[in-house]
């Protein structure tokens, strides 16, 4: 049986040091971990904070918010709510913000939850389980192409339209899906084995991100970081996927460059608002110590003065 790996928090150091910056001030400043998750992050930010400084952290999930409950530090809130609701923060009220995307190991190894193959449990993937719609809900009702759509866009699986008409078929047969593993073996009968990697993988993503709608809430976080950080503060994020990295980095390629109107060429262009620091891998040595972090970018940009 597997044991369940315990979190180990992925590029610790090297986002806490792009976060806080070389600011002498920097230390007295306020900053936001928009994904809480089991708090290594934040409890190294509130480390290096002086007196005066603050960390208000965001997550979805209620075993992440009981972690929180943990830390008893004047210094620091918790908010249960997705990191999309950082736009509700006062503007230019942050010095920092940090994203660690995706899900914490013990998220993926609780069978409870839902999200891993690995384990048979319900057919759930919420990080958030007091509200919403689960997967095995969500697939209960959905046709062939909506899965369809969900499993190519969001898995990039190749064979997501097989994918969904077996899902619609075994619903028609037998009933919905309920456990992980139900569908792990319907997906295996669909798709096969490529480079060692497990079939059910693909779609197990897809359903993920969009029962949580993952990649609209970091459109939304990343456009709202814009109007809480302070000019001159950081943005940090943490991606694991390809589909979260492509976004991190087209966002801050598009505010990372004047904006010209070509109907009116002699108007003064709207100047950057962000300006692209870093982008930084996870060492050997920690590749090597957590095979999780593998698949890890961070990428750092820094909020340029307002301009007179």
């Amino acid at each position: 049986m597997n044991q369940p790996l315990q979190h180990i928090t992925v590029l610790l150091n090297e986002a806490v040091d792009a976060l806080l910056g070389d600011s002498p001030s920097a230390t007295s400043g306020c900053y936001v971990d928009g994904t809480f998750g089991r708090g290594g992050h934040s409890r190294l930010i509130l480390s290096r904070l002086s007196p005066q400084g603050r960390l208000i952290a965001f997550d979805k999930d209620p075993l992440a918010i009981a972690e929180a409950g943990r830390i008893e530090d004047a210094r620091f809130s918790i908010r249960h709510e997705g990191f999309r609701n950082i736009g509700e923060l006062p503007e230019a009220s942050a010095d920092g913000i940090l994203m660690d995307l995706g899900v914490s190991s013990p998220q993926i190894d609780q069978a409870d939850r839902g999200f891993s193959f690995r384990f048979e449990g319900p057919l759930d993937m919420r990080m958030d389980t007091t509200r919403g719609q689960s997967v095995a809900q969500w697939l209960a009702e959905a046709e062939v192409q909506q899965i369809t759509d969900v499993i190519r866009d969001y898995g990039e699986e190749r064979l997501a339209y097989p994918v969904a008409k077996a899902i619609v078929a075994h619903r028609e047969a037998h009933g919905p899906l309920q456990t992980t593993t139900d569908l792990a073996d319907l997906v295996a009968k669909v798709v096969k084995t490529r480079d060692g990697q497990n079939p059910a993988t693909r779609t197990f993503q897809a359903l993920r991100i969009f029962i949580n709608a993952e990649l609209v809430e970091l459109e939304e976080a990343l456009l709202a970081s814009l109007r809480v950080l302070k000019p001159g503060g950081r943005l940090v994020v943490i991606s694991f996927h390809s589909l979260e990295d492509r976004i991190v980095k087209q966002f801050i390629a598009e505010h990372s460059k004047e904006v010209f109107d070509r109907r009116t060429p002699f108007a003064v262009p709207k100047p950057m608002r962000l300006k692209a620091l870093e982008r930084i891998k996870p060492s050997k040595a920690e590749v090597e110590g957590n095979p999780r972090s593998r698949s890890a970018v961070m990428r750092v940009a820094q909020r340029t003065e307002v301009p007179a």
